[in-house]
């Protein structure tokens, strides 16, 4: 008796001995152990613990030198797996657009783990949700793109919640000063990040998701290795293993999320990047005692509707049968 792929599932075929008997059809569901929904939040949660840890990493040693050695470990992770896949190195438009992403994704990266010395991960993170909504204002003063209603709307309501954060930050603080510079350093790299998402959308169509991630890695150690010799703070081994862990969440969470926006559609998985949020608050209380504050929850709701709101419409998929 002999078996072959058969739509969803497998079609029984009658051998030669079989006779005259029917052909038999089993159709099985194929089975969905990794559903992309499920791989994309596991992909945030990762990322989200990796935060904590370059959070404890850039307390003790800096951001730069966090920063640093994560993207020298991220580096040699990545190239091993985009020589074994790609014989050529990028050149031409396909390497300017990587130098000017990386460079880009150095400085939000640096100002955002900067941010996480002076802020509570939950208050960094939520500040962070803006991105999206400066990307409209980029895409439309880059590419041409038309700002409408809704984009209003999404933008009065982020930033109603970066005020609720910022001044549930301030009042009563008595750091003031450092929660400015933190609040500053956050909405500077979610301006980056607003940024780095424009030129995604134009990397995507030329190279692979491990190039890009390579790319991400390499550029930032290449940058931040022409200050070495004046701001570098070796890490002693423990740190080490701290930043190590973080390269290898960083990697897998890259990896995870790829796999999962190849698997199902941008509208189904964006509001799984909010989730972070959740994970920022637990992290956050549970390794450095960061308690959610009621501005802090209360803006990083608005600003999540505000970017839901500015999300692209979709008409449902017409379903044959």
């Amino acid at each position: 008796m002999k078996f072959r792929r058969h739509g969803e599932g497998r079609q029984r075929i009658a051998g030669d001995d079989a006779g005259a008997l029917p052909c038999l059809t089993v159709r099985m569901s194929a089975p969905r152990l990794y559903p992309p929904v499920l791989i994309a939040a596991v992909g945030i949660a990762l990322f989200s613990l990796m935060d904590a840890l370059m959070k404890h990493a850039s307390i003790m040693i800096g951001a730069y030198s966090a920063l640093l050695i994560r993207s020298l470990i991220g580096t040699l992770i990545l190239l091993p797996f985009y020589r074994a896949r790609q014989s050529e190195w990028p050149r031409g438009e396909r390497l300017r657009i990587h130098i000017l992403r990386g460079t880009v994704s150095c400085g939000m990266a640096f100002l955002f783990f900067h941010a996480l010395t002076l802020l509570p991960i939950a208050e960094a993170i939520a500040l962070s949700f803006i991105a999206p909504l400066i990307a409209l204002y980029l895409a439309a003063a880059t590419l041409g793109e038309r700002i409408g209603r809704k984009a209003i709307i999404a933008s009065l309501l982020g930033l109603i919640g970066v005020a609720a954060i910022t001044v549930g930050r301030l009042h009563g603080d008595v750091t003031g000063w450092q929660s400015v510079e933190g609040i500053v350093s956050v909405l500077v790299s979610a301006l980056l990040y607003a940024w780095n998402l424009v030129l995604q959308r134009r990397i995507a169509q030329i190279a692979p998701p491990a190039e890009v991630a390579l790319s991400q890695h390499a550029m930032a150690a290449l940058l931040l290795m022409l200050a070495a010799p004046w701001l570098l703070h070796l890490p002693d081994w423990g740190e080490l293993g701290i930043l190590a862990l973080a390269a290898v969440l960083a990697t897998i969470s890259l990896m995870l999320l790829a796999s999962a926006y190849g698997r199902a559609e941008t509208h189904i998985l964006v509001p799984m990047e909010y989730s972070g949020f959740l994970w920022a608050a637990l992290f956050g209380w549970l390794f450095f005692a960061e308690k959610l504050t009621l501005p802090t929850l209360l803006g990083g709701v608005l600003i999540v509707i505000g970017c839901l709101i500015a999300a692209p419409g979709r008409e449902p998929e017409q379903v044959a049968v």
